[in-house]
């Protein structure tokens, strides 16, 4: 397996050609990934209990709980309730998360062709959301009764959405085949 120095100096010799990179600090690299889940207006504590336990179980890391900020009469919802489960990987925990995502459960989704890049906001982080957990091996039941969504935020230091999809594609992150000219309609007579 790659340390984080090999990967940093590998991606710097592909993409110095192609940005106009002089440093090796100069190329773009993952700072951290951000695992989040929303409860909502759960009131079970056995769902709770196993979404934070799940949770624990895929990142390897224990989550923070996450509290309204604020009142909002017509969500029910009151400032200091739970809404909420984060975790912030980094360093080498997020790297094997990278990997275990990348190559286990992305190939695991329904019908997984590649993800897009419309992911990607302008200052070079990604973001995707899942809509169940059960594609991680760590998660998976045989009682499919408590299935709930997740959001992947992989936070770069690129400063461009160029930069940030040629980083991730350079990492092996699986992005859908861009066909050279879109298909021609043709006429009906």
């Amino acid at each position: 397996m790659e340390t984080l120095k090999e990967k940093k100096n590998k991606i710097f010799d592909l993409m110095k050609g192609e940005f106009g990179y002089t440093n090796v600090m100069q190329a773009p690299k993952i700072e951290k990934i951000v695992v989040s889940v929303g409860i909502g207006s759960v009131n079970d504590k056995n769902k709770i209990t196993l979404i934070e336990d799940r949770i624990t179980k895929i990142t390897g890391q224990k989550p923070s709980v996450r509290k309204a900020k604020k009142s909002i009469a017509a969500f029910k919802l009151r400032e200091g309730t739970e809404v909420g489960y984060q975790v912030t990987l980094r360093g080498p925990r997020m790297m094997s998360f990278f990997d275990k995502l990348v190559n286990v459960a992305l190939p695991r989704m329904k019908d997984f062709r590649g993800l897009t890049t419309k992911g990607v906001d302008s200052i070079g982080n990604y973001t995707l959301g899942l809509r169940e957990h059960t594609i991680f091996t760590e998660a998976s039941d045989e009682e499919l009764k408590n299935v709930f969504g997740l959001a992947i935020t992989i936070v770069t230091t690129a400063k461009t959405k160029e930069e940030a999809i040629t980083l991730l594609k350079n990492l092996g992150w699986p992005f859908k085949k861009q066909e050279d000219e879109p298909k021609k309609k043709r006429k009906i007579k």
